[in-house]
């Protein structure tokens, strides 16, 4: 059986913490800058986790599992 291929575009996106949780980054921080509140980019600089719900399909899309 070949091996699995991880999607390219999922591990640019997101990477493993040392116990085991998916880190993400917040969407809407790219562009159209200007009519978002300084409070709310601030908020969007730091990174989140991958909710629970949602981690079995990123494990399959970076071939974790």
């Amino acid at each position: 059986m070949p091996k699995m291929k991880t999607n390219s575009g999922a591990k640019k996106r997101f990477a493993l913490t040392g116990s085991g949780k998916i880190k993400r980054k917040h969407a809407f921080k790219s562009h159209i800058l200007t009519k978002k509140t300084l409070k709310q980019k601030r908020n969007l600089t730091h990174s989140g986790t991958v909710s629970h719900v949602d981690e079995k399909n990123v494990k399959a899309l970076l071939a974790l599992r």
